[in-house]
């Protein structure tokens, strides 16, 4: 039987806390698993169309397979499934909504590394783009440490007001927060070298395609630049075409393996992600399980 995992039935067997640990393992483990394939491609009009495949994970009996729409003008602005197989048969075991799962699994890579790099004096977060996955990142952020004060900024002041503190600009929301949490579709740099100061912290979220930018490179050149994927950001993300020299940037799983300290001085860091395909895994698959404990879940066959 396959189980059909809708948003609301994959929020509610989500244990923030679990896949907080099974993202830390990931990151720690997954340099020693074959290279996955993330392909995107433009659509006619404002569409891109992107497959991620195989999501693999130590000691993990499955595989994902994520196929995806992003439309920035629609609500919700991604779209499409991932599929959970068995990795003895293939045989499908779960279809999940892809929305939920990429805004979690985000959030929560997202949140992972903040609170790895941002010192432990740092309780007071802004939020630049108060849209799902900086939503789910400062949910998950909160379970990993104190928040004292939220500050928000979106084009949309009632979306920023539901967030936090509005602010009138993405500078302001920078001077006033000691964390900066940016997940936005802007293709112009939001923020230069000019408001880093010692202590910084800011997690981008924007970098996950080519064109998509939120930080200048001459503000990722003076911090401490720190990503998932060395080969997937030089290819597609903060890396790509004319970012940092590669050799400036470190993995976030270094850091979380001990090989390579998270604040080796006061320069501010920045966390740019692109986005693994064993994420939607390290989600996934402990939603299945606590989803198959439910005889309410929703099932079928296929013939």
């Amino acid at each position: 039987m396959t189980q059909l995992l809708s948003r609301a039935a994959v929020e509610a067997a989500l244990d923030i806390p679990t896949v907080l640990a099974a993202l830390e393992a990931g990151f720690r483990t997954a340099d020693r698993l074959p290279a996955a394939q993330r392909v995107g491609a433009r659509l006619p009009g404002p569409g891109t169309a992107m497959c991620l495949v195989p999501g693999l994970l130590p000691d993990v009996p499955a595989y994902t397979v994520k196929v995806n729409a992003k439309f920035p003008a629609a609500t919700p602005a991604l779209r499409g499934i991932v599929c959970l197989h068995a990795l003895a048969d293939g045989e499908l075991l779960a279809l999940l909504d892809s929305a939920s799962v990429t805004a979690w699994r985000t959030g929560l890579a997202a949140a992972l590394a903040t609170h790895a790099l941002a010192p432990d004096h740092a309780t007071t977060v802004a939020v630049i783009g108060a849209g799902a996955q900086n939503r789910t990142a400062l949910r998950a952020l909160r379970t990993l440490r104190p928040i004292d004060e939220v500050y928000a900024y979106d084009l949309d002041p009632e979306r920023a007001a539901a967030v936090g503190r509005p602010v009138p600009t993405a500078r302001a929301a920078v001077e006033a927060a000691d964390i900066v949490l940016l997940a936005t579709w802007s293709r112009e740099p939001l923020l230069d070298a000019d408001v880093l100061r010692p202590g910084l912290h800011l997690t981008s979220l924007g970098f996950d395609e080519p064109g998509k930018t939120e930080l200048s490179p001459a503000l990722l050149r003076a911090g401490r630049l720190v990503v998932d994927d060395l080969a997937l950001a030089a290819a597609s993300g903060v890396l790509h075409g004319a970012g940092p020299d590669p050799e400036l940037a470190t993995p976030l799983g270094d850091i979380l393996r001990g090989t390579a300290p998270a604040r080796p001085d006061d320069r501010p860091t920045v966390f740019a992600p692109v986005g693994l395909p064993w994420q939607d895994l390290a989600l996934a698959w402990p939603v299945h399980l606590a989803a198959r404990a439910d005889p309410a879940t929703p099932s079928f066959t296929f013939h």
